[in-house]
């Protein structure tokens, strides 16, 4: 007989009482057998599973063994992020390419390395004939991150060498795909679009000569116009989610799956599987989500006091998604404060004078200042904003979609993805097998008749 749905439904919430009363396991073994839950101790400080010369987070000083903290600072193969934007946005230029370099290279290019490099990528950015209709535009997803992932899995299909792992075939093969993220993002964003929500088609091949950030907004708007100030930002958001040190859940991913030998396709959409999580790659929209509830619910965005009750509200489960979690503040490692925070602020208000924004800017920054004082008080330490609390307002400002937030954090992570992937290439080291210790008592079998 033909079940219906709603018994298979009943079927499977019984399956999974099942899986709940005999898969919890008790969190007192965790501390009889010291297991470092997510690789962290339980200070909280990651456990240290590699070496890497790619980036380097830090956020404390050790002095006669006392562990303090001090003000972020992220590092790109030993150069200072603050120092690295503050370079090609002096000179007016585009600066995530020269990043990637940087990242995957070990070295800042020339400017003849520059502009040869540049124009390899531009080479590199171009799809497979009937990529766009036969995959990307067949079985469009609302999540536009599982449609990276599978736009990433089929060009493995295309690739005559997908399977080497070669030096020169694996940076071959992150150099295209480091060309090719925005346009799998963008198309399978305007394929949802159309065949989802019936909105008109549009498909742009960029120019040759756009940069990574240029080419995203020509290719998401209808019109294909922006302005260099809006390229310039968007690009220094790029640079600054571009890499965050081999422990990220997204990075070590990639180490862990490059350790077996996989290919380069496979890697890559494992991490994106990471990065798609809400716990990873996922804060920036929540923030944007957060504070339009907020600006629905503070009549006045000037008084402090208003504000505070909100947020006290969210931390008491009561305002905006009832998780008690004030998006955007805090980070597993920054306490003091989020380097990359203080670059993306240093460089929003031109952008939010030509949005006419300034009076949501005044509101973030008063948030942040208030935000932190309630969370220390509860947590009994510094609390920062961190990078997601002004990319998320950034991206508004640009109108860029919710749904491409997350694949844009993707476009910029793979330039590190792709160092790291290069890094472990280059070193061999043995496939990553951490040990899990069972504590589930031995049992008889019984037979079938029996049980």
């Amino acid at each position: 007989m033909i079940k219906n749905y709603s018994e298979i439904t009943q079927q499977i919430k019984e399956l999974s009482e099942k899986c709940r009363s005999n898969g919890i396991i008790d969190t007192e073994l965790y501390y009889k057998y010291d297991v470092k839950r997510g690789l962290r101790d339980r200070h909280g400080k990651g456990v240290l599973t590699g070496l890497t010369e790619i980036g380097e987070v830090k956020s404390y000083t050790i002095d006669d063994g006392e562990i303090i903290p001090c003000e972020g600072k992220l590092y790109y193969h030993g150069v200072d992020i603050e120092r690295l934007v503050d370079g090609f946005v002096s000179d007016d230029r585009f600066g995530f390419e020269e990043t990637v370099y940087l990242l995957i290279f070990g070295e800042l290019p020339t400017d003849k390395e520059l502009t040869q490099f540049r124009e390899l990528l531009s080479d590199y950015r171009s799809l497979p004939t009937s990529f766009v209709r036969d995959i990307i535009m067949k079985a469009p997803s609302q999540d536009m991150m599982n449609t990276l992932a599978r736009s990433v899995l089929t060009m493995y299909a295309y690739d005559e060498n997908p399977d080497d792992t070669s030096l020169e075939n694996v940076l071959r093969q992150c150099l295209q795909l480091i060309s090719v993220f925005p346009l799998l993002s963008v198309y399978g964003y305007q394929a949802c679009k159309h065949y989802l929500h019936g909105d008109s088609l549009f498909i742009h091949t960029p120019p040759k000569n756009l940069s990574v950030a240029e080419t995203i907004l020509y290719t998401l708007r209808p019109d294909k116009n922006y302005t260099p100030l809006e390229a310039k930002i968007l690009d220094t958001a790029l640079v600054l989610h571009a890499e965050h040190g081999g422990g990220n859940n997204s990075t070590f991913t990639t180490h862990v799956v490059s350790s077996s030998g996989t290919d380069t396709y496979s890697t890559i959409a494992a991490s994106l599987g990471s990065l798609k999580g809400p716990r990873h790659g996922g804060a920036n929209k929540k923030v944007v989500q957060m504070f339009a509830d907020m600006k629905e619910k503070v009549s006045d965005w000037t008084n402090e006091d208003e504000i505070r009750a909100y947020l006290q509200g969210i931390l008491d489960k009561k305002e905006f998604d009832q998780s008690g979690l004030i998006y955007g503040l805090g980070h597993a490692v920054y306490t003091i404060s989020d380097p990359r925070t203080k670059v993306l602020k240093s460089l929003i208000k031109p952008l939010a004078v030509e949005k006419n924004r300034l009076d949501e800017l005044a509101l973030y920054e008063k948030v942040e200042k208030i935000a932190p004082e309630l969370l220390s008080a509860k947590r009994d330490r510094a609390v920062s904003a961190n990078v997601d609390f002004y990319s998320g307002f950034v991206y508004s400002m640009l109108e860029l979609p919710l749904e491409l937030y997350t694949p844009i954090f993707a476009i910029a992570r793979i330039a590190g993805w792709s160092a790291h992937r290069v890094e472990d290439i280059l070193n061999a080291g043995k496939i990553i097998r951490p040990a899990y210790k069972n504590v589930q008592k031995h049992k008889e079998y019984k037979n079938l008749i029996d049980r």
